[in-house]
């Protein structure tokens, strides 16, 4: 058993860093190496402000983005892929740490991490990156505004002493409120950061903006000895080491509560980093091993809480960060993490100075890159389920809550899944003609003629619950009633237990009239479900033809045999 479940995993997991070393070289690690360094410094004022924005100390998310940045990269699935923290996580982790604390953080996180590595070996990954575009959008533009909406106290400096509300429609009322109290020099530090931000690129597109923004604005507020609130004035000296390992005792009433929000981790964990590693699949030609990513994420995010770290997954911008500087394999993805390590331990208490509403700027570019505002007007142009698909998500995510909003987009997807299925599948009573499925292009070849007296129950698409009344609205369609009645399967992919019933029922339903019934075609996996549950019993063995051919052939036999008998054959039930 134990060799089973080894021989099983071993096909579901192959890190890519295990596959790229067998053909490493220095050009390739030269190549690594420099996109490391940028992709590190890059990572810097991001791991700090989603730290801060997550409700955490700075240093916490530094070491999220050293301990989940190196064990993505180690243990997952994409060659280039980037880990860390994210925008993404900002607003769940901010519940979570407002109603559980730090520790309650620390075991959803690490349950995300064990459901993580479920959705990888279970094989899920392919299913989760081709969740409805609408729905992916809704939420994804949704928590961009409210990260937007959490930073407007720290970039206008809003000098009140009375907390934020949590509601966001309470959180705006307070900010109009209090807009007189703003302090103009953290202001002038938020504006220049975002300025700077969207226009170095035109200058130097290898340090980013955002780096030069942080620099520049700490050593004016230093300098300058500005009245604006820091990570120091707010949070005290930072950290520069790895915590001890801790994990947290729990209730059980707590750790139930927690389940929740960790499904919700998990399942942002997995859509961000399997659509980062498409993106990044896109631009390097390569392709990444999605159950392999989740099950290197779900590590990362069962290790990284242990250390005090929050949820990392896969980061968009940092993994084009590092393609486009030539990074070739998770070895630069580990250099990322090296460097950000050395950043923490030896220039980590200079972090203090950094202004709050530099921070805040910084976020509010992040909030704009993640809101997807030309995608969200775009899909308006589509159908109007679509649409509702899209507002339903992104007002569930902006004004309840992020865990409803991933819960109910994940039923609607089901939902819309499911309707196109039934859409797209169903029943179509033919008596006069049919196409060859022997023929190697049944669309141009000759149509096989169907015998008076017979007709073809044509099913096509998945056979389930969705279409079981499928049989019902097609037999309204028939007339005149046939001696010989054909099931054609072969256009069936699968068919579940309602499926299954549902036919038994027709068959019994049809036989009961005197109707002999023919199965034609079922595919291999098809055919052992309806072996096993005993319908070829029901229509009789001889009666279960392999294509429409000996279908056609076996009807002309029991037409030649129906008016000498005049009987009708009757078989177990």
């Amino acid at each position: 058993m134990s060799e089973f479940l080894l021989n099983t995993f071993s096909k579901i997991y192959h890190p890519k860093l295990f596959t790229t070393l067998k053909e490493y070289n220095l050009k390739t690690f030269t190549s690594d190496l420099i996109a490391g360094i940028i992709v590190g410094v890059v990572a810097l004022p991001l791991a700090i402000a989603f730290g801060i924005a997550s409700g955490v100390s700075p240093e916490r998310g530094l070491i999220t983005a050293v301990i989940a940045g190196f064990l993505i990269s180690a243990f997952g699935g994409s060659r280039v892929q980037i880990g860390g923290p994210t925008g993404a996580f900002i607003v769940i982790v901010y519940g979570i740490v407002e109603k559980f604390g730090v520790e309650g953080l620390i075991i959803a996180t690490i349950l995300a991490g064990f459901m993580l590595i479920g959705m990888g070996l279970l094989q899920l990954g392919t299913i989760i990156k081709f969740m409805p575009y609408p729905i992916v959008v809704g939420f994804t533009s949704g928590i961009a505004l409210v990260i937007f909406s959490s930073q407007v106290k720290d970039f206008f400096g809003l000098e009140v002493t009375q907390a934020v509300p949590a509601d966001f429609i309470e959180k705006w009322k307070y900010y109009f409120i209090h807009f007189d109290a703003v302090n103009l020099y953290a202001l002038g530090i938020g504006l220049f950061t975002v300025l700077i931000s969207v226009l170095w690129p035109k200058i130097n597109r290898k340090v980013p903006g955002t780096l030069i923004a942080l620099l520049v604005t700490t050593a004016a507020a230093s300098i300058f000895q500005m009245p604006v609130e820091t990570i120091g004035s707010r949070f005290g000296e930072i950290k520069a080491t790895i915590p001890r390992p801790f994990i947290p005792s729990i209730s059980w009433e707590t750790f139930r509560l927690l389940l929740a929000p960790a499904f919700t981790i998990a399942m942002l964990g997995a859509i961000e980093s399997l659509l980062s590693a498409m993106v990044a699949d896109g631009a390097t030609g390569s392709k990444h091993r999605s159950n392999t990513e989740l099950i290197g994420q779900g590590i990362a995010n069962i290790v990284t809480p242990v250390f005090g770290g929050i949820p990392a997954t896969g980061a968009i911008a940092r993994t084009m960060t590092n393609i486009k500087n030539g990074g070739k394999t998770p070895v630069a993805g580990i250099v990322h993490a090296m460097v950000l390590l050395l950043i923490l331990l030896f220039f980590g208490k200079w972090a203090r100075l950094i202004p709050m509403s530099c921070l805040a700027g910084i976020l509010v570019i992040v909030a704009y890159n993640m809101s997807e505002w030309r995608s969200f007007k775009g899909l308006f142009r589509n159908s109007k389920s679509e649409v509702a698909v899209l507002l339903t998500t992104f007002l569930l995510t902006v004004i309840i809550d992020l865990t409803i909003a991933i819960q109910f987009g994940l039923l609607m997807a089901v939902l819309l899944f499911l309707k196109r299925v039934i859409d797209t599948s169903g029943v179509e009573v033919l008596n006069m003609a049919v196409d060859d499925e022997r023929a190697e292009e049944p669309e141009t070849a000759p149509k096989l003629i169907i015998p008076d007296k017979v007709e073809v129950f044509e099913v096509n698409g998945p056979f389930f619950f969705g279409i079981a009344n499928k049989f019902d609205e097609a037999e309204k369609q028939v007339t005149a009633k046939p001696l010989i009645r054909i099931i054609r399967l072969y256009r069936v992919p699968f068919i579940d237990a309602t499926g299954v019933s549902n036919l038994k029922s027709f068959i019994r339903r049809t036989q009961a009239t005197g109707i002999t019934v023919v199965i034609s075609g079922p595919v291999k996996s098809v055919y052992d479900t309806l072996e096993k549950n005993y319908v070829f019993e029901i229509v009789g063995r001889d009666n279960v033809c392999a294509d429409i051919n000996l279908a056609l052939e076996r009807a002309g036999k029991l037409l030649e045999e129906k008016p000498h008998s005049g009987m009708h054959q009757e078989h177990k039930s």
